[in-house]
């Protein structure tokens, strides 16, 4: 049993959440006082603490205010029943969860470097972490897939996508990730720990294989692949319809809907991109499992993902001005006005 100095600690054992009383600065703290293996507890001043639960509160309770916004715009307004924002729908409820689950959770282990909440809770968040990461990447490739019909099968979208036929898609993403990250949790051999109190689990070789296919380079390709020839596709129809309505001989509703089903794959084209861009270098690194790559670049990384959660509901205000509309009426409460679900919210607006 290792010795203790000064003020005598509150013992510990596997399953309490309790957490260690503070000792004098010299004395080596522990995460279980009472286990022998137990991890040594990282020293934070008062001061730290407070800064780091008040901006982890505030970025939680931001992230999930901001797609609650989201979520009930387009769940309100039955303008916004379209196959397109059931999958910005589906974004914001893995969006709000990792604001409310996972940002949290990941807060308090990130601010009293310990895990106290044991292994079978360690595990239950490594599957909601897992379902959420493979949800979110699963919605952009059904984005990517939704914008490509639109933009380069334009006669074939209202056929092809219909709502039912994406609400059975949505649903059979977030089952196939729930499903996919079960048999990973379940399969896990053992933990990387070294001491008890931390929560890492490292995959056997065969699913890290499974996963580097699966999460990454399949969908990323598919993804990267997609935009590309939609952006290629949507210039040059927009070309196509200014030199049109230069000539006069260009129908003015087909032109407006061309060049607003652009300016959506645009939208959710940046969405794509800045993800991939926060996801793709952690993951890489995760990969690697190289020793020599500091602990707190991977902590960076991992938190930009966190907090794109919170970027996506940014990017509809900047860029669409049928979300604006839906939010002030939410904030002034005039969504429970009679009949007001009916609401034209695109009247005078193009996006």
């Amino acid at each position: 049993m290792k010795g203790q100095k000064g003020e005598q600690n509150k013992l510990l054992t596997r399953g309490d959440s309790l957490m260690a009383y503070e000792t004098e600065d010299h004395e080596t703290q522990y995460c279980f006082t009472a286990i022998n293996s137990s991890c040594i507890k990282g020293k934070r001043s008062r001061h730290e603490y407070n800064i780091m639960y008040l901006f982890f509160s505030l970025l939680s309770a931001w992230t999930v205010f901001l797609n609650l916004l989201v979520i009930i715009s387009i769940s309100h307004f039955k303008k916004l029943h379209t196959p397109t924002n059931l999958i910005i729908l589906s974004l914001a409820v893995a969006d709000l969860l990792i604001g409310l689950i996972v940002i949290p959770i990941e807060g308090i282990k990130l601010i009293e470097k310990c895990w106290y909440f044991g292994d079978t809770f360690c595990k239950l968040f490594m599957l909601i972490m897992g379902l959420l990461l493979s949800a979110y990447l699963s919605n952009l490739v059904l984005i990517a897939v939704d914008r490509y019909v639109a933009v380069c099968h334009p006669l074939m979208y209202p056929q092809k996508i219909t709502m039912t036929r994406m609400i059975i898609i949505v649903c059979f993403c977030w089952l196939f990730s729930l499903t996919y990250n079960i048999a990973i949790v379940v399969s896990i051999s053992h933990r990387t720990y070294v001491c008890y109190g931390k929560c890492n689990i490292m995959l056997t070789f065969e699913w890290r294989v499974i996963d580097l296919i699966f999460s990454f380079l399949f969908p990323c390709s598919l993804i990267i692949t997609l935009h590309l020839r939609i952006f290629y596709v949507a210039q040059k129809q927009v070309k196509v319809i200014n030199s049109l309505m230069k000539s006069g001989k260009c129908d003015m509703e087909g032109s407006v809907r061309r060049k607003s089903e652009s300016k959506a794959a645009l939208t959710l084209g940046i969405i794509v991109a800045i993800h991939l861009v926060c996801w793709i270098p952690y993951y890489i690194l995760t990969l690697t499992e190289n020793t020599a790559i500091p602990p707190t670049i991977l902590y960076c990384l991992i938190w930009v993902l966190y907090i794109n959660s919170c970027l996506n509901p940014l990017i509809y205000a900047l860029f669409y001005t049928w979300f604006r509309k839906s939010v002030k009426h939410i904030l002034t409460l005039r969504i429970f006005q009679q009949a007001s679900s009916r609401l034209n919210i695109f009247i005078n607006y193009h996006s």
